[in-house]
């Protein structure tokens, strides 16, 4: 599959770049070697990405970033100028995903996706516990409305 840019170009699509599209759009991701930072030391990041092309000093702070949490550090195959285009940038070198389900779902569609066993096991994880208490809370909303109480 391929879409047309303004300039009458033929550009693949990736998968894993529309989710970083999509996380844009919903307010989901953190860009940035700041809002990053940010986002991984008050535990919200999920999974910080960093650029191929991006130097050893960006990779090292965004491996200080993460390191003694639960948050995943990986290094991506894409460009800055790739990740840039993704999210509406000249170019990007450092990302964060702030939602775990984006973050899962982004992770599955990279072209190794083996390779991030571990993060896709933690990220399982996260996932299904928002889940359940997501519907934990739908269940207590509804037994509120009809008036059920707990014995």
């Amino acid at each position: 599959m391929t879409i047309w840019n303004r300039k009458w170009s033929v550009l693949p699509v990736d998968k894993a770049l529309n989710y970083l599209s999509l996380a844009r759009k919903a307010g989901k991701i953190e860009l940035g070697e700041e809002p990053v930072g940010g986002a991984a030391r008050a535990q919200h990041a999920r999974l910080v990405m960093v650029a191929q092309d991006a130097s050893d000093h960006t990779w090292r702070r965004a491996k200080s970033f993460v390191a003694g949490t639960n948050q995943a550090c990986i290094r991506l195959h894409y460009t800055k100028d790739e990740l840039g285009a993704a999210v509406g940038r000249q170019e990007l070198a450092i990302a964060a995903l702030t939602d775990p389900a984006m973050a899962l779902a982004f992770l599955k569609a990279l072209p190794d996706p083996d390779k991030y066993t571990e993060a896709m096991e933690n990220l399982d994880k996260r996932t299904k516990r928002i889940r359940q208490r997501r519907d934990e809370e739908k269940a207590h909303q509804r037994n509120r409305k009809l008036g059920k109480t707990r014995k």
